[in-house]
């Protein structure tokens, strides 16, 4: 038989809103943008590709900026919604 303490409680309490809270659409655009980075240093740096180091490495900026974007204007449909008056 096992009993919960409060220590077990909080952790319970921290990995249901981790499941619960849903995923952004800025979390896999952040590692796109960081793959792109590292990739960029690869070409750049190891194969000495100097033009399509930098190529891909505005990829990042365009990632995170499309993101931005697109969680503003989540964020704008829902405060219209909210501000409707019948």
């Amino acid at each position: 038989m096992t009993t919960l303490t409060e220590g077990d409680e909080a952790e319970t309490d921290v990995s249901n809103a981790i499941e619960d809270t849903p995923m952004s659409s800025g979390d896999p655009v952040s590692v796109m943008a960081a793959l792109s980075v590292a990739y960029s240093w690869y070409l750049f740096y190891l194969k000495e590709d100097k033009v399509a180091g930098l190529f891909v490495g505005l990829w990042a900026p365009t990632l995170l900026g499309a993101a931005s974007y697109f969680q503003q204007k989540e964020l704008y449909a829902k405060l219209e919604d909210g501000l409707t008056f019948a």
